[in-house]
């Protein structure tokens, strides 16, 4: 938590310097709303936005699962198949250069104006990342972990239970806590080019009315979300991987402490343990 401070008091002080600099200039609130308006907006209109805030929430969600899914199919795949891994690398690279807000009018084309779209795209946007990631943590694995294994007779499925899955969590984590801030967003985007409901139709309505500071607050809202779901990963990430050398529940343990085993050493023998 220390870790944060300067970063919050730096915005306290950002945030304090916009509002005095708006009274002093005597700024419009179309133009520039100042903090406090903003925060008043938020706070006026808090049904509308509870009313938008649950469709977002929903395509984001469902949007991530997909992607997570499919993601350890393909990387497993990856792993698994030298083959496929030169067919389906090149176009994974390539799908990272097609602005995904180009893809979002074509998929509403092609499928409509309704959910499908938009959890298409919000799954191809988080696609990469976790995939990426995931395959990264099962090339970084020990060969002599695999070569152990193969000694004692396991076949790929144990591999993957007992070596790959376990080894490779902390870049899955990694990719996911990437992916999840992106599916915020991705489904405002998704609602921009047709709904009824949700975050990104709020915004365009917005500020085409001109509503500045109601534009202001639902930015503070999307801001929100993106970094309550990757603090929601960090804390799934904690509890699934207690190994990790990187976990602050494990620095805090006794039995750390205790025995003075280092961080590194723990994960190794943890790993070990697991795999014979």
């Amino acid at each position: 938590m220390k870790k944060y401070i300067t970063s919050v008091a730096f915005f306290l002080l950002f945030v304090f310097i916009w509002q005095i600099a708006v009274n002093f200039l005597k700024i419009e609130k179309w133009i520039l709303p100042s903090p406090l308006q903003i925060l008043n907006s938020l706070l006026e209109s808090k049904e509308l936005f509870v009313y938008h805030l649950l469709p977002t929430l929903f395509e984001a969600f469902l949007g991530l699962f997909i992607s997570v899914i499919l993601a350890i199919i393909v990387a497993l795949a990856m792993k698994l198949s030298r083959l496929f891994y030169n067919i389906i690398y090149p176009f994974l690279i390539l799908s990272q250069t097609i602005p995904f807000i180009v893809i979002a009018p074509l998929l509403s084309v092609w499928f409509g104006f309704g959910l499908i779209p938009k959890v298409i795209l919000i799954a191809i946007v988080c696609f990469f990342p976790i995939t990426l990631n995931l395959f990264a943590g099962f090339e970084a694995i020990d060969h002599s972990f695999i070569s152990l294994l193969d000694s004692m007779g396991a076949n790929k499925i144990k591999k993957i239970k007992f070596l790959y899955w376990p080894s490779s969590l902390p870049y899955f984590f990694s990719g996911l806590k990437i992916a999840a801030s992106y599916s915020i967003i991705s489904a405002v985007v998704s609602e921009w080019v047709g709904t009824d409901r949700g975050l990104g139709i709020l915004l365009i309505r917005s500020s085409k009315s001109y509503v500045t500071d109601r534009v202001f607050a639902t930015i503070l809202v999307i801001t929100f979300l993106s970094i309550l779901l990757v603090l929601l990963v960090e804390t799934l990430q904690y509890i699934s991987i207690p190994w990790s050398q990187n976990n602050k529940i494990l620095k805090r343990s006794k039995y750390v402490k205790k025995n003075n085993i280092s961080y590194p050493d723990f994960y190794r023998n943890f790993n070990r343990s697991l795999f014979l």
